[in-house]
């Protein structure tokens, strides 16, 4: 770990109040850039093979808003971890840990994922999108939801503990303001996982089909989101006029 003088840290870019100490890429961000692309991969192979006609290639056509969410999601987990490595640059024994741990669960997330996603497709689409699985009961629709839950409540959970680490390393030297933004990126991954925990379990406790109103639940995560960093940006405010 760099030893963080007054001088290096002067030096440093400041994005969102937070220096950067971390713009160097470090061995970590490397393998978990590669499993994230990894991850990327699997999504593809999902859809099955190369067209070999026409038809073939409409077919799979219709598969691409499916794919396009799901590429989302991966990509906005891969670009949180990437802020917090490039916000604090740690390579010590629990960020390595922490980091295989959300690797590990993003790739078995993925076919999750895609199942999800190709539903809501064909759902909002009334089945002009048609999804490559079916759901014969509502034990699968629960079991569903309830791996999908999980999944994206254990990913943000993993990203809340590896800023709740950054905010325990005394050799980052974080001032009051990075300090403040630190725990506003634990509140936030608090947040999201809590609303998976929430919609996992709402589709295991609901009778009945109503259980596939719990993936709607995620739609509550602009609202909450957006209220908490309205409120987020006024407390750095007041902090910065402080200091």
């Amino acid at each position: 770990m760099n030893e963080w003088t007054d001088e290096k840290l002067a030096e440093l870019p400041v994005r969102d109040h937070v220096r950067q100490r971390g713009l160097a890429a470090t061995r970590l961000e490397a393998f978990c850039d590669a499993a994230f692309a990894f991850s990327v991969t699997i999504l593809v192979i999902s859809t099955g093979g190369v067209p070999g006609s026409y038809a073939e290639l409409m077919a799979a056509l219709r598969d691409v808003p499916a794919f396009a969410a799901s590429f989302t999601a991966i990509a906005a987990f891969w670009a949180a971890h990437r802020m917090w490595s490039q916000r604090y640059g740690l390579e010590d024994r629990t960020s390595t840990f922490l980091s295989l741990a959300m690797v590990f669960v993003m790739l078995i997330y993925v076919y999750p994922l895609k199942m999800v996603f190709g539903a809501l497709a064909s759902w909002v689409s009334g089945g002009a999108l048609p999804a490559k699985f079916s759901i014969a009961s509502r034990e699968e629709l629960v079991g569903l939801f309830v791996i999908y839950g999980l999944g994206f409540a254990a990913q943000s959970a993993m990203l809340g503990l590896l800023y709740a680490h950054a905010l325990r390393v005394p050799e980052l030297r974080l001032n009051a303001l990075e300090r403040l933004r630190t725990r506003h990126k634990i509140e936030s991954y608090v947040v999201m996982g809590g609303t998976g925990l929430v919609s996992a379990l709402y589709a295991a406790v609901m009778p009945g089909w109503m259980g596939v109103w719990a993936g709607f639940i995620y739609a509550t995560l602009p609202i909450t989101m957006t209220i908490q960093a309205n409120r987020q940006v006024r407390q750095a405010e007041r902090l910065e006029e402080a200091t």
